[in-house]
């Protein structure tokens, strides 16, 4: 475990730079650059809302449908970027890999790092327009690292599962693909969830993102993790069941990407 602690450290600058390459090409040629990072999930969400407010929104209900539309669309988006970018990384840098020596997982955890930042600037938009629709968090907000962290975690965990499957199952691309669709649907982004059926609600409810996404938004809507229910469901429960899920993809994503990959250079 020391050998692996101090490669980390003695590789943080290249790590750094990997991070500060992705951030760069990503708004490359693009006249708004970082503008973007705010603007796209923004405009999204307005369209969702012009979409889609008019069936599901009610008065009375805890959150704007902006809001609560654009608290899940920015959540999912970290997860379903990262994920697809950390899984084509090793491919995408074969041509080092294939000349000198640097620790493999140094590429899908960049590529995780880097879209997780620009999710965490994204969060200025949300904060926005909470404030010119008049929400306003308590003292409750300070917890939501927690959600933030099983993220981040169960993020990092995907992409080198993902990352490392890849490698040999180049279908993946494409499957992964519609993978994200189906999480997408089942996450609850555009619709309330405890509206639906019991049998389709507790379904959606075993999606660990969207345990991610509701514990979120009930943050935002002045809420406590540890003392809220919903429709008798506790958010506690939630957070605890997707940081256990993130933790465990984890775990597993390092000990699948560390037993195969030296064997990456005899397939990319």
């Amino acid at each position: 475990m020391k050998k692996y602690i101090d490669s980390f450290f003695r590789y943080r600058f290249l790590l750094k730079e990997l991070v500060v390459k992705g951030i760069r090409l990503k708004y490359r040629r693009s006249y708004l650059g970082l503008v973007w990072t705010l603007l796209e999930p923004l405009l999204t969400s307005v369209v969702l809302n012009l979409v889609f407010g008019t069936f599901f929104h009610r008065e009375g209900d805890a959150l704007p449908f902006i809001i609560y539309i654009l608290s899940g669309r920015l959540i999912y988006s970290c997860f379903s970027s990262s994920t697809k970018i950390a899984m084509r990384s090793i491919r995408a840098n074969q041509a080092m890999i294939k000349k000198v020596y640097v620790p493999k997982y140094l590429y899908p955890l960049s590529s995780v790092i880097y879209n997780y930042i620009l999710f965490l600037l994204s969060l200025i938009v949300l904060a926005m327009m909470m404030v010119y629709k008049g929400v306003y968090p308590t003292w409750t907000i300070i917890e939501i690292f927690i959600p933030l962290i099983t993220l981040f975690i169960m993020s990092i965990g995907t992409g080198l599962l993902l990352a490392t499957v890849c490698v040999f199952f180049r279908d993946l691309e494409y499957l992964w693909d519609v993978i994200l669709m189906l999480i997408m649907y089942c996450s609850g982004i555009f619709y309330y969830v405890n509206r639906m059926g019991a049998d389709i609600a507790r379904f959606i409810k075993l999606n660990p993102l969207y345990c991610v996404i509701n514990n979120v938004r009930v943050l935002v809507a002045g809420h406590d993790l540890f003392t809220y229910y919903d429709n008798g469901v506790s958010q506690l429960m939630m957070m605890g069941y997707s940081f256990g899920f993130s933790v465990i993809v984890f775990v597993a994503g390092v000990l699948l990407f560390k037993k195969h990959q030296d064997k990456f250079i005899l397939h990319i």
